[in-house]
């Protein structure tokens, strides 16, 4: 039999849905620096709010077929978590410094070994191709996502484990027509770890994101609500704001159905 439920329930459930629009990025170093924190200075927070587009990462099973049982029933067991190969974030490139590309370039360099200052290296014919070790690239502290929505009651926060870039994407230029140009970014990492975060203090959240007057003084006006029991609270002491109790709001809706 269907499940009885009531317009008030249905609106609590599927009027305030998740929005793609809140979510932030941590750029990390890697383990051995690589010069990267002394190259990007105080710009490395401006790096993180230039991100425009980010996934939130996918897994599955890997399972292996079980088919000579008794039974004659083929069975399939999980042997291996299996994650995405890699996320891709796109940036804004910023005009003054161009400091999204050359940041991920110079990170790329130093896995290659190519952060020589004149260069002068790489345009010889007899180059010969070498790599650091990966402990010194990678990032131990990981990559991470945020995902939060506007009032910040809901968050989560993915961590991806050994991240580093190895895919910087072409930028096409045009004259044609003028519009932002984008830098995508992809990384690859080992897993990635989910982790529940509390709510940010007001010195925490985002400009954009702090409470304003209205809604902290509307805020306090519910809290300071009476919460009212029956008819005759309503009559005797309520007024425009107040709640009711969850016994009293069912017998409002049982009347309401015509039930009493």
């Amino acid at each position: 039999m269907p499940k009885i439920r009531s317009v008030s329930k249905i609106k609590e459930s599927l009027l305030r849905p998740a929005l793609t629009s809140f979510f932030e990025v941590e750029i990390p170093f890697p383990q051995a620096d690589l010069g990267l924190s002394a190259f990007i200075g105080q710009d490395q927070d401006n790096l993180n709010l230039r991100c425009t587009n980010a996934s939130l990462p996918g897994s599955n099973l890997a399972t292996l077929e079980l088919n000579n049982t008794f039974h004659g029933v083929t069975q399939r067991h999980a042997y291996r978590r299996v994650y995405d190969d890699r996320i891709d974030l796109e940036f804004y490139v910023d005009a003054e410094k161009y400091m999204t590309i050359r940041f991920f370039e110079k990170w790329i360099d130093a896995i290659m070994l190519q952060d020589e200052p004149d260069g002068a290296e790489l345009i010889t014919q007899d180059y010969a191709y070498r790599v650091r070790y990966s402990d010194e690239y990678v990032s131990s502290s990981g990559l991470k996502v945020r995902k939060f929505e506007r009032d910040h009651a809901s968050n989560i926060e993915y961590t991806f484990v050994n991240a580093y870039p190895f895919t910087i994407s072409s930028m096409p230029v045009s004259y044609d027509s003028s519009s932002l140009l984008k830098c995508t970014v992809s990384f690859s990492y080992l897993r990635y770890v989910i982790q529940e975060i509390g709510a940010p203090t007001d010195s925490q959240q985002s400009p954009g994101s702090k409470t304003t007057p209205a809604l902290r003084q509307q805020s306090e006006q519910q809290s300071n609500s009476t919460l009212l029991n029956s008819d005759d609270d309503v009559a005797k002491r309520g007024k425009v704001g107040d709640r009711v109790t969850d016994t009293y709001r069912r017998e409002l809706e049982a009347f309401a159905r015509g039930d009493t």
